[in-house]
């Protein structure tokens, strides 16, 4: 697998017109959120299969943006159908500091009654706080809730109980701030994923993390949202994956791997991977899991 990640990231890196590197190399950020179906772990993967230079980075499907801040790429554009993510981006980058003041209160109060009085005001009347207080919120509520899984009702509400954490990493400076130093060069937007890449060039790279196809009638996730992703979603999504390679924009997929996405991309290179599974109700059933990446 290794040899074959090599040549395949050097077959890709050849074919590609930019003429300087699209990354920033010595700025290392990471994910400020917990977010299901998080791609810290499978970087390795990703990044052995990405090209090396390359336009405009897209992420349709930002989530925890792992890939993203891991790559620090100098033109972004970073989407996610969760408007409240959104928004937490948006916060840390045009006012880092005063996020970290409001996190730096939540973690001085933190204890069971203060995480539900505030996931009670998310819920009720969050759409009044200021943008920092907001975002101070969501991290908030996503690092002291059970295991990080930040989940919402069909109405749209938070409803995930407390998590048993003895010091949650609920307010850490040096990662917000690197957070927005790479925020600084990504367009934030909040839109369909086909709207998100509309204007993607040739050139361009995108990296789609989609709502997973479940492996097992019970095992499907999606409720990060209050909209789910479905089989027709999954083939408009590889349509729209064609659409761009025809425009010559360089295409990347993670998601499970099962008979049906292997189906549905047909003339890409389907490679399978492991990746651990770190969101289980039952913590024997957490361990390594196949998944496709497709490029």
């Amino acid at each position: 697998m290794a040899s074959r990640s090599t040549s395949a990231a050097s077959r890709v890196a050849r074919r590609a017109p930019a003429p300087a590197p699209s990354a920033v190399p010595d700025l290392v950020a990471s994910p400020v959120v917990k977010w299901v179906g998080g791609k810290t772990r499978l970087l390795p993967e990703l990044l052995a299969r990405m090209p090396e230079r390359f336009g405009r980075y897209y992420e349709p499907f930002a989530g925890g943006a792992a890939l993203f801040f891991r790559t620090a790429p100098r033109r972004a554009v970073l989407n996610d159908s969760n408007s409240d993510l959104i928004a937490l981006y948006t916060a840390l980058q045009t006012d880092v500091a005063s996020v970290i003041k409001r996190l730096q209160q939540h973690r001085d109060r933190h204890d069971e009654r203060h995480y539900y009085a505030m996931r009670e005001q998310w819920n009720e009347h969050h759409a009044a706080w200021s943008n920092a207080e907001r975002a101070a919120a969501f991290i908030y509520l996503n690092k002291t809730c059970f295991n990080g899984l930040w989940r919402v009702n069909r109405s749209g509400d938070f409803n995930v109980p407390i998590g048993r954490y003895t010091d949650p990493p609920i307010c850490v400076p040096d990662t917000l701030r690197a957070a927005h130093a790479v925020l600084s060069r990504a367009e934030l937007r909040n839109v369909d994923y086909q709207e998100a890449v509309a204007d993607a060039q040739k050139g361009d790279f995108v990296y789609f993390d989609p709502p997973y196809d479940p492996v097992t009638p019970t095992a499907n996730f999606t409720s990060y949202s209050a909209v789910g992703f479905g089989p027709d979603d999954q083939r408009a999504l590889a349509d729209c994956a064609r659409r761009l390679k025809a425009k010559g924009c360089f295409v990347m997929l993670s998601n499970s791997d099962t008979p049906f996405i292997r189906s549905i991309y047909k003339g890409f290179t389907v490679d399978r991977v492991k990746c651990p599974r770190a969101i289980n109700s039952n913590a024997a059933k957490r361990g390594d899991v196949d998944e496709v990446v497709i490029y």
